[in-house]
């Protein structure tokens, strides 16, 4: 069984990059957590160093009360809006800045880790974060997000029961039908539905698998 990874390793991995796992440290650092099968080096300039699945779950188990995805990004950890949070990022130019660098992230995770590189539908990453991979899209993309008070309106990315879906609430319903196409312009298949009890309308989308 292979030995846990040192302090130092650690705190390598937890630093790493939220989206797209790239890694800063020493090259004697980075070397070793190669050599774990922690990380691998990309073949192209510049050659930078990133998690790979198992160093993904070494950092993700390491979180005792991982945040959930409604939360403020802390500790400079990015958080996509999903909709509806208490205390959500301040809008302006230097969150639009963020969230397009987030996808343009998440753009080259899909590039490295989907297995013919292909960039236009969802990866693993987005597969095990189905909300905030949603929400990423849509706040990319310049939808509004919803803010705490429920009359307003704005998208709301939440989970469902089934097992690669979300649901995407939007009371206006021409912004529902904007979310469902850059959902699927992103990768997702989406499907309109009714609530049965409230007849809200609302999306239920899927990562796209080929």
């Amino acid at each position: 069984m292979t030995r846990p990874p040192t302090a130092a390793q650690r705190r390598v991995i937890d630093a790493a990059d939220p989206v797209t796992g790239r890694l800063r440290g020493t090259e004697a650092q980075l070397a070793a957590l190669v050599k774990r099968g922690l990380a691998f080096r990309h073949p192209r300039p510049p050659h930078d160093h990133f998690l790979t699945p198992a160093g993904h779950r070494i950092r993700e188990a390491e979180s005792a009360a991982p945040p959930e995805p409604a939360a403020s990004a802390a500790g400079g950890v990015f958080a996509a809006r999903i909709g509806g949070e208490e205390e959500a990022p301040k809008a302006g130019p230097a969150r639009v800045r963020e969230v397009h660098s987030a996808w343009q992230g998440l753009l080259e995770l899909r590039r490295m880790t989907n297995p013919d590189g292909a960039m236009d539908r969802p990866c693993g990453w987005e597969r095990t974060h189905l909300v905030q991979a949603a929400a990423l899209a849509l706040e990319a993309a310049g939808h509004r997000p919803a803010g705490p008070e429920t009359e307003a309106g704005g998208y709301r990315v939440r989970a469902t029961p089934q097992p690669e879906a979300v649901a995407v609430y939007e009371p206006d319903t021409d912004a529902l039908h904007a979310c469902a196409g850059t959902l699927e312009k992103a990768g997702w298949q989406v499907g309109e539905h009714t609530e049965p009890r409230t007849r809200a309308r609302y999306l239920l989308a899927s990562p796209r698998r080929m």
